[in-house]
């Protein structure tokens, strides 16, 4: 009798152990956001023009939340004057695995460049409003800018994202002048799992909500044409390739740099089409194409061989990549074959520089073995960031790790 009792007792045990595990994964995976106006996941992007518009996108837990910005010029200013501007977000909602969320996108035009204004979103009633920040638009008859390239920040854990906000944070540190940030792919490991998304914009939340982040679609981001939760989170450009999923190819310019985004996961064969479109319309001195998957990486990926006669035929200089969670560097290519130093005369093709800058969080693969193409190839297992300054008729790269070594630097010149 005593053995069944027991058996009974272990048995209610087990059964509130197991409840107590279940209600606090429930916990966690419903925190703060559920059933709430207040914004999370809060992050600027450009969608027009980068001197006179600025976008934004925030998620309520309250998939029936109303979305409003309000903005006025100045640091620190005032939301009670009546110089602000009011603007209602476009407000839908998407299901997820933890429920229906609020998904709240809204443009901010008519700014003016060069000009700091201090902004904040929320569904209009006091108490659930984000907090204040700050960004300024782009100066007019800018020639020159600075932006941070990461990639691979694919997270799993809540620790996994604390090494993307590391990551993040020193690039900042490292490069305080840069405009904006371009990530190249594999934002969270799973995009189904809401909490990795929550956990990716909360350990950056300071730097996104001031500076643009503009991603490119991975292999983690679009799973089987669906891309869902990846482009819900961001207010993108609608000028991309026909057939796309909307805010998966697009382009933008800064400065004198003009900045075109491809989707290595879909649609391969119309972004063909409108990348030579794309390429041909813009007049900018500086091209840079970011891309997951690479044409020259570690490895190469063959299905984008049609994308590097265009990137040829129309002198792309910088080809920005992701997915093989190492770092390389390439040699100056054209038609397949390196650009001998030395030997392009005035006014030649010099060839397009290819770069991935290994991962900003947690996971990294071995070194692969090293190709004819491949001038800087090591794998040194610690997050890395780049930061690409354009001035006049230079270009410089410099990759840091996140301890702050220099361990690459290159330098372009028209």
């Amino acid at each position: 009798m005593k053995d069944y009792k027991s058996i009974i007792i272990i048995g209610a045990v087990i059964i509130i152990l197991i409840l107590v595990v279940v209600g606090m994964e429930w916990i966690k995976r419903s925190d703060s956001p559920t059933a709430s106006a207040a914004p999370y996941d809060l992050v600027t992007t450009f969608k027009g023009d980068a001197g006179t518009s600025r976008a934004f996108t925030w998620y309520t837990g309250d998939p029936d939340a109303a979305g409003w910005l309000e903005i006025v010029k100045g640091v620190k200013a005032s939301f009670a004057s009546g110089d602000v501007l009011k603007v209602k977000a476009d407000s839908t909602s998407l299901k997820t695995d933890t429920g229906k969320r609020g998904v709240h996108k809204v443009e901010a035009t008519g700014l003016e460049p060069g000009t700091a204004y201090t902004y904040r979103v929320g569904s209009g009633v006091e108490g659930e409003w984000s907090t204040t920040a700050v960004f300024t638009t782009e100066e007019s008859g800018n020639d020159s800018v600075t932006f941070i390239n990461v990639a691979d920040s694919q997270g799993a854990a809540a620790a996994d994202f604390k090494l993307w906000g590391n990551t993040l944070d020193k690039a900042f540190k490292t490069f305080p002048q840069a405009r904006f940030i371009v990530h190249n792919g594999d934002l969270t490991e799973d995009p189904e799992d809401t909490v990795g998304w929550d956990e990716f914009f909360g350990n950056v939340q300071s730097q996104i909500s001031s500076i643009p982040l503009m991603p490119v679609t991975g292999n983690h981001d679009e799973v089987d044409g669906v891309a869902d939760n990846f482009t819900s989170h961001f207010n993108l450009p609608e000028n991309g390739a026909k057939d796309s999923i909307a805010g998966t190819s697009y382009s933008f310019d800064y400065g004198p740099v003009h900045v075109t985004v491809l989707n290595t996961e879909s649609n391969l064969k119309k972004q063909s089409e409108w990348l030579e479109e794309d390429l041909a319309g813009t007049d900018k001195q500086w091209k840079i194409v970011a891309m997951h998957r690479p044409a020259y990486g570690g490895n190469t990926y063959k299905k984008v061989e049609d994308w590097t006669k265009i990137f040829d035929d129309y002198e792309v200089d910088l080809v920005l990549q992701g997915h093989n969670h190492e770092y390389s560097r390439s040699y100056p290519l054209l038609d397949g074959a390196i650009v001998p130093e030395g030997e392009n005369p005035v006014g030649a093709k010099r060839g397009t520089v290819y770069v991935v800058t290994n991962a900003a969080g947690a996971k990294f693969n071995e070194k692969k073995e090293d190709q004819f193409y491949h001038l800087v190839h090591f794998q040194n297992n610690k997050q890395m960031f780049a930061g690409i300054t354009v001035t006049g008729d230079t270009l410089t790269y410099q990759a840091y790790d996140v301890d702050g070594a220099m361990l690459d630097e290159f330098v372009l010149k028209h």
